[in-house]
């Protein structure tokens, strides 16, 4: 788990009594373009899926995944309150997902929420159920108008709180600073402990 290299961003809902089944890691790159993706439409939802990996940490046997890539939905249906990815969509996110990023796979998908905040409708959780069913697939949400954001992460029951979010590790490069501008996050430590700055 390369939390030797990352900055822990905390939720306002982590610590109380349910953990999530697993760690989210989160490349900068990553980060920079899915808030680029999340402030193209500000009016409308936009998304997407996140592409990278899900892996077991051998010493500790915790399970994480490290979001590497982010693929926007091409041919979806959208308005002010919606996003409805289509078969099209999938279809070309797949072709998308084995071409820019052979060997990896979706470990979750992202959509914002404008002016809205950061929860899971009744829709955005069936549809996370049926079409990102693993229990290490992810979904992520953005409110781009007030900077927000936020991990929905199934317990280790499988269960899915679509009002608590979690924060994740940014995996920081060497001597640099984060990039995370979310006003609902918090840094666990500061970016200088983890690049020796």
């Amino acid at each position: 788990m390369p939390r030797a290299c990352a900055l822990r961003w905390r939720s306002p809902f982590e610590g109380q009594t349910s953990r999530p089944a697993l760690s989210v890691f989160v490349t900068q790159r990553s980060f920079v373009r899915v808030c680029a993706q999340a402030g193209s439409d500000l009016e409308n939802e936009v998304g997407g899926v996140l592409a990278g990996k899900w892996r077991v940490d051998g010493a500790s046997g915790e399970k994480f995944v490290v979001v590497e890539g982010v693929l926007p939905a091409p041919h979806t249906r959208h308005g002010s309150t919606y996003v409805t990815f289509t078969q099209d969509s999938l279809v070309a996110l797949n072709d998308a997902l084995e071409m820019r990023y052979p060997g990896k796979q979706m470990v979750g998908w992202y959509h914002t929420h404008p002016r809205m905040g950061v929860f899971l409708s009744t829709y955005d959780t069936w549809l996370h159920e049926h079409f990102f069913p693993e229990p290490w697939q992810v979904a992520l949400v953005i409110d781009p108008h007030a900077q927000e954001g936020g991990f929905f992460i199934r317990s280790g029951d499988g269960a899915l709180d679509p009002q608590r979010y979690f924060g994740f590790n940014e995996l920081i490069g060497a001597k640099k600073g984060s990039v995370v501008h979310w006003e609902n996050m918090q840094p666990e430590h500061s970016p200088t402990a983890v690049t020796g700055g």
